[in-house]
């Protein structure tokens, strides 16, 4: 049998600081300069590409923290099923993996990185061989070679990030590619014709909602307006939502064992696990609609009049369960009852059918469903369970009000809190987010929820742990 441990040895990896907190100016240094290598690579096209057909898939580009036809086209994608493959496995007990101790979550970290080379070189080829990424003649081998190449180099910028960085590089992706997305979507004034419509407002059409709601005013257009005006009221809503949900919070009163009269409160947050199971089940429906999209075109030929049903296609046509899609968009199968549409927009232009109202709760009920699993599942294989919680506060010579310094004691407490707090924060996210898709924002709403979360994360880890160390300019901004 092969020992994983040895070849785990042979996986390059980050090197953690060798301080154990890095001031504010290292990290935003770090956090800087993964951020402009992240949208440097998104903008080197691959070589060698001829066709590329994921172009009518950009809507999941926000989630995937990609840029189809870039040398990033993967993005996150491999991490995160990795991810999910890992996490189901071990949840279910396939793998027996005991996280709670160093050795256990080396091994995981380690089975988790192998996974992800894995996805990369798989869903490489996938892109490549079934056409959704379609190379020039005789460019094949390259054009996977730069996939596989700009798939490492995205693993190991999160890496960076995680370790010497702000926090989760797949959380910064996200939070950089839907920053610039609801900047665009609001603002845009070029067309795709690359046409300035604030020179010509009455005769070239906005893409930007702002300048749309303008232009539909100035030219009297009210189903437009209303359109406008309902995708930016919308993210406004979404965002207030989301911003009042993350402030819920459960407060155990904890004392110094040692000082008496002294003690804190330990905050558990209602959304205990933060973003990360939308993340995945975010990542997991992009995925189904993606996959689903490259292999119906793969399967053409099966179904063609006088199709010759052999190689890719046949192998291709055996997963049509995914679904049938029209200009990107699942009209039938798999992908498209997890996927959403914009009930609004449907209602306002007057073509909502009763199957889109059950589309809707069949998306609401998956996220919700699979939001709590991988919350669940989190907690178990991140340190965040009852056991390691209890572990850290009893480290710090803490513990709760009224009772003595007892880990299982302190282990008993925390179980009523964390457990509940994670189905119930798992099950609310899912809703909420689900919820969001369906209302039909500047962005999809899974983008911008996960997005407004993860700057506010970012926002409490930078007052938390350096608003002592940074400059005096930046100090004043963050408190204000």
């Amino acid at each position: 049998m092969v020992d994983l441990r040895k070849i785990f040895n042979y996986i390059p990896e980050v090197k953690k600081p060798d301080e154990k907190k890095l001031g504010f100016n290292e990290k935003a240094k770090w956090t800087l300069i993964i951020l402009v290598a992240f949208f440097v690579l998104a903008n080197i096209p691959l070589f060698g590409l001829s066709i590329n057909a994921l172009t009518q898939f950009e809507f999941l580009a926000v989630v995937l923290a990609t840029d189809f036809g870039s040398l990033i086209s993967l993005g996150i994608g491999p991490i995160v099923m990795a991810s999910i493959i890992l996490q189901l496995l071990t949840g279910s007990k396939i793998i027996n993996i005991d996280t709670t101790t160093e050795e256990g979550r080396k091994f995981f970290q380690g089975i988790q990185k192998l996974l992800v080379f894995f996805f990369i070189i798989l869903e490489a080829l996938i892109f490549v061989l079934m056409q959704g990424l379609q190379a020039m003649p005789g460019f094949t081998g390259i054009l996977i070679l730069q996939l596989i190449l700009g798939g490492i180099a995205i693993y190991y910028m999160a890496e960076v990030s995680d370790k010497w960085g702000f926090g989760s590089g797949i959380s910064l992706f996200i939070a950089a590619g839907v920053s610039r997305t609801l900047i665009t979507s609001a603002f845009q004034f070029i067309d795709s014709q690359g046409r300035n419509c604030l020179l010509s407002f009455k005769t070239v059409a906005c893409t930007g909602k702002v300048f749309v709601l303008i232009q539909s005013l100035v030219n009297q257009y009210p189903t437009e307006l209303l359109v406008a005006a309902t995708a930016i009221l919308a993210t406004v809503l979404i965002f207030l939502a989301v911003v009042w949900a993350q402030s819920l919070k459960v407060e155990i009163p904890l004392s110094f064992g040692k000082i008496r009269g002294y003690g804190i409160k330990w905050p558990l947050s209602f959304f205990y696990t933060s973003v990360i199971p939308v993340i995945l089940t975010a990542a997991l429906i992009a995925n189904f609609q993606l996959f689903g999209g490259i292999i119906d075109n793969a399967s053409a030929p099966c179904f063609a009049a006088e199709g010759i049903c052999t190689g890719t296609a046949k192998f291709a046509s055996y997963f049509t369960f995914l679904g049938k899609f029209i200009n990107g968009q699942a009209v039938s199968g798999l992908a498209f009852w997890v996927g959403s549409t914009n009930l609004i927009e449907l209602t306002i232009r007057g073509g909502i059918l009763p199957i889109y109202f059950l589309q809707g709760l069949t998306h609401i009920l998956f996220f919700m469903f699979f939001s709590t699993i991988f919350a669940i599942f989190w907690v178990k294989t991140s340190g965040m369970d009852s056991k390691s919680q209890a572990h850290k506060i009893i480290s710090s010579g803490l513990q709760v009000s009224g009772f003595r310094q007892d880990e299982r004691i302190l282990e008993s407490i925390l179980d009523r809190y964390i457990m509940p707090l994670t189905v119930m924060g798992g099950l609310a996210i899912g809703l909420l987010a689900a919820m969001t898709n369906l209302l039909g924002a500047l962005v999809s709403g899974t983008a911008i929820l996960l997005g407004i979360m993860i700057l506010f994360q970012f926002y409490q880890n930078i007052v938390q742990q350096h608003q002592m160390d940074m400059s005096p300019a930046m100090r004043k901004l963050v408190k204000a």
